[in-house]
């Protein structure tokens, strides 16, 4: 059998999907969402963004003829971030973690980090 991808379905959280996740908790996601999905997708914080959504979403065992891929990534995506249960603060959490990871994987390899202007 053969799947073909649905062009609302990625590999692995795509930056463009961050902007749907708008809405969806209190303030502190909102600021976040709001600041990250115009940034590009190579800022650290964007990578982080996306690195926390692929963990939380579990992207890495998303397989391609599921319901879950069927529905999209912005979808997958909302109903993850719903489903959370407690405070922004957890997410927050999670977020500054992933960055953090990122952050350690740059200056692995001899990326700098980028200053905010």
């Amino acid at each position: 059998m053969i799947y073909l991808m649905s062009p609302r379905t990625e590999i692995l959280f795509p930056h463009r999907s961050i902007s749907a996740l708008k809405g969806l908790r209190g303030d502190l996601w909102q600021v976040l969402v709001d600041r990250v999905a115009v940034l590009p997708e190579t800022h650290e914080d964007s990578l982080a963004f996306s690195l926390m959504m692929i963990k939380l979403c579990d992207c890495v065992h998303c397989d391609l003829g599921s319901y879950k891929a069927s529905l999209g990534c912005s979808i997958c995506a909302r109903r993850t971030i719903s489903a959370i249960k407690g405070p922004d603060t957890i997410l927050m959490r999670h977020f500054e973690k992933a960055k953090e990871e990122v952050l350690a994987y740059l200056e692995s390899i001899g990326v700098k980090e980028e200053k905010a202007a």
